[in-house]
């Protein structure tokens, strides 16, 4: 990249192919073609736990926790909800957390009979980053009037980012109206990505942000291999295609929107 941009949504705690991520190997890759900042989330106890010890570790990485709308239903059975809220609570206090998320609703993965624990999760979410000042990341799947909705009621953080944002061009204007920040993957490359990528069109610079959410979404023309933030370039030159500007434009207004939502790294 011309200018040095953010992967602004990865899990570098998920294994590829059964094997764990070397994170020094991913960033540097990373590093190399201008992705110098990385935002790691983990979705899950055991995720959140290993993104404080990679932010410790790491300077070129700041992290985000919470519990992903498919954990909650199981923790919600089990009866370990309650303490699972508590530890992400003290887990997102870190000064390098700079995210709670992501956090949403799944109505892809979960059915009707989950619905409304997910309801009470995304809410307890949105009343934490508020709490302590954080920027709050949504996992938005088949549930974008709810989740507008929620947003609403509850009343949003004053940095929120609908993650891999998978809406139309009027959710596209709705969240740009409310001042939230969409961050698209490398959907918006796919050659039947018709409609996200009019969406896209119709996103202010100053709201955008990219993203890997690897290992998932890998960009075309790799689409079906493993994702890493090395291949965040291929995701904003097809961005910069679709809004019609210059990658060096796009690359700018990225990393300030970056570092306006999480601060300095």
């Amino acid at each position: 990249m011309p200018i040095a941009v953010v992967d602004n949504h990865t899990h570098l705690d998920i294994e590829r192919e059964g094997h764990p991520v070397d994170v020094a190997d991913a960033l540097a890759k990373a590093r190399a073609v201008g992705v110098d900042r990385v935002v790691q989330i983990g979705c899950d106890l055991p995720g959140a736990r290993q993104t404080v010890e990679m932010i410790d570790t790491y300077a070129a990485m700041l992290g985000g926790v919470a519990l992903h709308p498919n954990e909650v239903p199981g923790l919600a059975e089990s009866g370990s909800l309650v303490a699972a809220y508590a530890e992400i609570e003290t887990l997102a206090a870190h000064p390098r957390v700079r995210v709670v998320g992501e956090t949403g609703l799944d109505y892809y993965r979960t059915g009707p009979e989950g619905r409304d624990v997910q309801h009470e999760s995304f809410r307890w979410h949105i009343d934490l980053a508020k709490r302590l000042g954080k920027a709050l990341q949504i996992h938005d799947r088949d549930a974008h009037d709810d989740v507008l909705r929620i947003l609403e009621e509850e009343g949003a953080p004053n940095s929120t980012v609908l993650h891999c944002f998978s809406g139309d061009l009027q959710m596209a204007q709705t969240c740009a109206e409310r001042g939230y920040y969409l961050s698209f993957a490398g959907t918006v490359t796919f050659k039947n990505a018709h409609g996200l990528r009019d969406a896209l069109s119709v996103t202010p610079l100053d709201r955008l942000l990219v993203e890997t959410d690897a290992p998932y979404l890998t960009p075309h023309p790799h689409r079906g291999a493993i994702n890493a933030p090395h291949l965040i370039p291929l995701t904003v030159r097809a961005m910069a295609a679709t809004l019609g500007v210059a990658v060096p434009t796009l690359c700018q207004a990225l990393s300030e929107n970056s570092e306006r939502v999480y601060g300095p790294w």
